[in-house]
This record gives structure tokens, sequence and C-alpha cells, in this order.
């Protein structure tokens, strides 16, 4: 069985992405139930980082000006860290990670795409960043490339609101 993929509908054109059902379970069907429910739509990429990566999915984002935004969890809580052997995907460009505090079995809605190659993340490196991927973009780079230039506001939220307009899972 194929894994499913998701449009993401944002302000600045879409991105199709597939979700690693198969080898991240936990992760991308919490990615997708969100998705289904309609959670997604209507947020703002609340954290830009050049050369590092672009972040979505804060409950708080609603509002792009929200000095909460990036500090709230799915209705759903927090999901188990999943950190398979056998899914020791890398945090490269066009990969979605899941984000989280740190602490352990913390992720939550909040996922962010790489826009470098970002392997200290990986939760099979050495140190404390464990950030597991879930999924990569399959198409719409460039998109994902003008949300990383979008100019931020001397730190790492977008002057110009980015919103996903919707996210769309194919299964």
């Amino acid at each position: 069985m194929a894994n499913p993929t998701a449009t993401l509908e944002t302000s600045l054109g879409n991105v199709t992405v597939e979700l690693f059902t198969d080898k991240m379970p936990v992760t991308a069907g919490n990615f997708i139930d969100l998705a289904k429910s309609g959670f997604y739509d209507g947020l703002h990429f609340h954290r830009v980082i050049q050369s590092f990566m672009i972040q979505f999915g804060c409950p708080h984002s609603r509002d792009p000006q929200s000095p909460r935004a990036g500090t709230g969890d799915s209705p759903n809580g927090r999901i188990q860290d999943e950190h398979p052997d056998d899914a020791q995907i890398s945090n490269e460009p066009g990969t979605l990670s899941m984000a989280n505090t740190g602490q352990p079995n913390s992720g939550s809605c909040q996922f962010f795409i790489n826009t470098n190659h970002n392997d200290y993340l990986d939760f099979f490196s050495p140190g404390p960043s464990k950030h597991p991927v879930f999924g990569r973009v399959v198409d719409g780079m460039d998109v994902i490339s003008s949300i990383e230039s979008t100019p931020t506001d001397g730190g790492d939220r977008p002057i110009e609101p980015v919103q996903m307009v919707r996210v769309v899972v194919s299964e």
C-alpha cells in the first residue's frame, strides 16, 4: 500500500507531501488525524529561519501576531516519541519533522519543514535534539523556498503572514 499524500494549500501556493505511515505510523497518523479534522486550516507559519526550516501548526498562530504562537499543543494532547531503528530518516531539505519542546514525548501538532540538511536534529544522532522525520515534500519546493525567504520581524516571525489555507489528505 502506498503512503498517503497531503496537499498543503498555503497563501503562497500549494505543496504536496508524502506521509510516511509505513515507517512512522504514530507521528504521520497524528498529522493525518489533525489535518482531516480541519485543525491546521487557517493557521499561519509562526517560525521562519533562512537556511534552517519553516515551522507551522501552533493553534495560537490562527492570529499571526499572537505572542503565544509557537507554544500551543493539539486538542488531542501530546504523542509518544517515535524513534524506530528501521526508520532512521535524516532531517534533509524538504523533509517534515515533528517539533517538540526538547523533552521526551512532547511532540503534538507543530512540525517543521527542513530547508537545510539538519542532521544534528536526527533522533539517531548524538545530542539532545530528537526530531523524527515523518514525511517529505514531493512537489512544491519552490513554495517552501518562497516561505523560507519571507522577511521576518527581526526574529523568526514573518512580517507578512503566510497562511495555511487548508490541508487535504489523499489516501
